[in-house]
């Protein structure tokens, strides 16, 4: 049995409580969110905290790190206008969402620091990014703040409802998206990223 190092969330730095989470929980896909403020700024945002929820309704999930207590500009426009785009980043254009991730003021928009260009959305007023291979339309379904042990908020849930999918028709075939043509991109801890590799099945077991 190997030896294991123990601890508890008291003995931990902020800092390495998130250094061991990022760290193990890999590979984590990543959310490339389009947000649209009350003053009509167009605001993009990558979000590694991201995962499906369920599919019946289809559902996914963001966290978005609080600072000082205050909502990030994705959050404060879902709270505003409860829209949003979730493109998939891929390695295409990751370099891209890397730039959106500079640190921007709310009246700036990310399209300034990248190449990415916008396209309409059918079903929600913000728009997309014609440089994905995949894109979410959704509307905000529910969301809860999580506060840390001195009740400071720290995070916001958003819970956003698809309600429009977008799907390259490359990478669709019989009803499947094709991994290895998608080309996702995961985070891992760092600036370490990473694409799809060895893939393998193992059959559930049936009864």
């Amino acid at each position: 049995m190997p030896s294991m190092l123990n601890f508890s969330p008291e003995q931990l730095t902020a800092k390495e409580k998130k250094k061991f989470l990022i760290g193990s929980v890999i590979p984590r896909p990543i959310a490339l969110v389009t947000t649209k403020s009350n003053d009509g700024i167009f605001n993009i945002a990558p979000f590694s905290y991201f995962n499906i929820i369920t599919y019946d309704p289809p559902m996914l999930s963001i966290a978005v790190q609080r600072v000082e207590g205050e909502s990030k500009d994705t959050a404060r426009n879902l709270y505003e206008n409860k829209e949003a785009v979730i493109q998939i980043v891929d390695v295409d254009n990751v370099e891209n969402a890397n730039a959106t991730s500079a640190p921007l003021g709310p009246c700036e928009s990310e399209l300034e620091v990248s190449s990415f260009t916008t396209v309409e959305s059918k079903a929600v007023r913000v728009p997309g990014l014609n440089e994905t291979k995949v894109r979410f339309e959704t509307e905000l379904y529910d969301s809860l703040v999580i506060y840390n042990e001195n009740e400071v908020a720290t995070t916001d849930v958003l819970l956003l409802q698809v309600k429009h999918y977008h799907i390259e028709e490359e990478i669709y075939h019989n009803g499947y998206i094709d991994p290895l043509k998608l080309r996702a991109v995961s985070r891992l801890a760092g600036s370490d990223y990473a694409e799809i590799g060895r893939m393998f099945k193992i059959e559930r077991p049936s009864n």
